[in-house]
């Protein structure tokens, strides 16, 4: 306060002013290292420099800065908490459910691919939002009654890409929605499409399935109410269907390009899709143990990865605790013995 006031009853005449006279005083309170000292400092080098012209627009460089700062602080901050929102999308009726905190929100009727290939399934992330994205293929700019795309564009990371081929967006041909029209993408009307746009957050889950459960069961099944909602839980074999190749997509493919990769086997990405990359990785585990190389995922293949899986796990929580392990060696009664042993901390062993 004492600062501001003094700003007040400056005279601004290029000498030292009641302004400055009160700085000065409030000098002696400020630790020579602190922030405000150095602010103070600041503040006091560009009035005597610059005087009153640059002084001002300094001021007012420095709050454009602030207000800068601050609004990418709440978008960053938006975007970290997006894991409370989720949508599930079901091929079999063609809706699609937007969840937000653990509630259902609100339903939409929506249109998916001609065929029932074209729109993938799985869980994949909402990458990028874009309003009136042009219509590259035809040449029609974003914002043209003519793009089929609407007027919202939200890119899914599907099948490998990034947000540039696959997305949940508007259209321009109202009577397909509800029905099979699409090349892949789902299609919304362009007000539903603006209501969702408004309010889901960059990096969402979005779930593409076909099924005839309930969107709650759906959830529950895809563990979609979880914290880590982006990883697929499969606690045995018997979890994924009897085989996985090529063109295979779902949750389970998910899983399985997620356990390869945590191995050390490049898939390419995690998007529920069995592709080139996905099956490459896979003859590749196949080959370093040992299997038949012919790309299917069956019992055998599946076996192997959970036991590998779980190998991984019990070395890594191993070599975690014997960090706390002292190697020391000594001699108790003729026998080798760590100290470890001794004070009765013990290597784990799994």
């Amino acid at each position: 306060m004492v600062f501001f006031s003094g700003l007040k009853r400056s005279t601004w005449n290029g000498k030292s002013t009641f302004f400055f006279n009160r700085a000065k005083n409030l000098k002696i309170l400020l630790d020579r290292t602190s922030p405000s000292f150095i602010i103070y400092k600041a503040t006091y080098f560009l009035y005597i420099v610059g005087g009153k012209k640059l002084f001002k627009r300094c001021i007012i460089f420095f709050l454009v800065i602030l207000l800068f700062l601050s609004t990418s602080f709440v978008q960053s901050y938006a975007e970290t908490n997006s894991d409370s929102q989720f949508i599930i999308i079901n091929k079999s009726i063609n809706r699609l459910a937007f969840y937000e905190n653990g509630k259902l929100v609100k339903v939409f009727k929506v249109a998916t691919g001609k065929s029932q290939e074209l729109t993938p399934e799985g869980k994949f992330k909402i990458v990028n939002k874009i309003v009136n994205r042009p219509y590259y293929k035809a040449n029609i700019p974003g914002g043209d009654p003519r793009n089929p795309l609407g007027n919202r564009w939200l890119g899914l990371n599907a099948r490998g890409t990034w947000g540039t081929t696959y997305a949940i967006h508007g259209n321009n041909n109202p009577s397909s929605i509800g029905t099979y029209a699409s090349h892949g993408c789902v299609r919304m009307y362009d007000e539903e499409v603006e209501w969702l746009f408004d309010r889901i957050q960059k990096g969402a889950t979005v779930l593409i399935t076909s099924s005839n459960q309930s969107f709650q069961d759906i959830a529950v099944t895809n563990h979609l109410f979880e914290e880590d909602s982006g990883s697929v839980v499969v606690t045995n074999p018997t979890d994924i269907p009897t085989s996985l190749q090529l063109g295979s997509v779902g949750s389970e493919v998910e899983w399985l390009q997620d356990t390869l990769t945590k191995l050390g086997y490049s898939t390419n990405g995690v998007d529920g899709y069995f592709a080139e990359g996905t099956d490459q990785a896979v003859r590749a585990f196949q080959q370093d143990n040992g299997l038949d190389i012919d790309g299917v995922v069956g019992v055998g293949t599946k076996k192997l990865l959970i036991d590998k899986l779980q190998e991984r796990t019990r070395e890594m929580l191993s070599a975690y605790f014997y960090t706390f392990t002292l190697k020391k060696n000594v001699k108790i009664n003729g026998e080798d013995r760590y100290d470890s042993h001794i004070n009765g901390v013990q290597k784990l062993n799994y």
